[in-house]
């Protein structure tokens, strides 16, 4: 199956203008792309087209990270309208970079149930869906994050139970976010990976498998889930990539590895190494069961 691999954001390799970040991926052998607009929208109009454009000619799908001064479930009307105002902004701006989805944090549970809570944000996201051109939904994808901090909206079923309620949304899948929040007892096995699929395919359809939009870095967490986002190579974190991609090949899922890792790029491309040697071992175990079936 095709996978992407690139990083959240500018890469810490690169001093050039963003606009020409997907040129510098593609020489360096990624290709895929999350703008980040994680503390405002502020990219011009006239430089989204051309990120965009950019991306086109260089083959890398991009997609965009929304405010995290979003808050879906806030008793205050003000941070709901600012949140409703902060998405409808990233969405615009994602249509004109050619972005196929808007990765978010739902909010916060505050003093509602998790099912309360999940509930406030379809209702205040259909708002959203309301008020957005139509010719940017049926382009772009509102993209519910699975959170990493327990009192976040944001559990696998939340989110799965969001994008039931939400026309035009699909799930992005944290695999850290899930392996903190469970304080490790979560994606440690083949089993919990399937585990996502199935809940993802049989809630959703197939759909959001062509691609699963994906997150990944190791991680460090405490009770109160995420704390810190660690790199490939550091040792006694979770969750394990090969599993996780080894896993996802072998169910026949397509997906964009997005490299939240503090080395951003440099591990966008040992994921894309990895998964290269697990296609390798894969296409040698079916040669073999060939030359033993002749």
């Amino acid at each position: 199956m095709a996978f992407r691999f690139g990083p959240a954001g500018r890469p810490t390799t690169y001093k050039g203008s963003t606009v020409d970040v997907p040129s510098f991926l593609r020489k360096i052998g990624l290709n895929a792309f999350e703008y980040q607009a994680v503390r405002g929208v502020k990219i011009r109009d006239e430089d989204a087209v051309r990120l965009g454009e950019n991306a086109i000619a260089n083959d890398v799908l991009l997609s965009l990270h929304a405010p995290y001064f979003i808050n879906f479930s806030s008793d205050k009307s003000s941070v709901v309208e600012k949140s409703i105002e902060r998405l409808t902004k990233s969405l615009k701006a994602a249509y004109a970079m050619e972005a196929y989805v808007v990765v978010f944090h739902p909010g916060y549970y505050g003093n509602l149930s998790p099912v309360e809570a999940a509930k406030k944000v379809i209702a205040n996201l259909n708002k959203v869906v309301d008020v957005v051109d139509r010719n940017i939904l049926k382009r772009v994808f509102i993209g519910p994050e699975t959170t990493g901090r327990k009192k976040q909206v944001g559990s696998l079923e939340e989110i799965i139970m969001i994008c039931r309620g939400v026309d035009h949304s699909r799930p992005v899948v944290d695999w850290a976010h899930l392996y903190a929040r469970s304080e490790g007892t979560f994606i440690v096995s083949e089993s919990d990976v399937i585990d996502v699929i199935e809940k993802i395919e049989r809630e959703l359809g197939k759909d959001p498998l062509k691609p699963l939009h994906c997150h990944y870095s190791k991680i460090a967490y405490g009770k109160g889930g995420e704390r810190e986002h660690k790199t490939l190579d550091a040792s006694g974190y979770g969750p394990d990539f090969t599993m996780i991609c080894r896993t996802l090949l072998n169910i026949g899922v397509e997906a964009v590895f997005i490299s939240e890792s503090p080395i951003l790029e440099k591990d966008a491309l040992k994921m894309k190494k990895i998964y290269e040697e697990e296609v390798s071992r894969i296409a040698e175990q079916v040669e073999r069961k060939g030359k033993a079936l002749d």
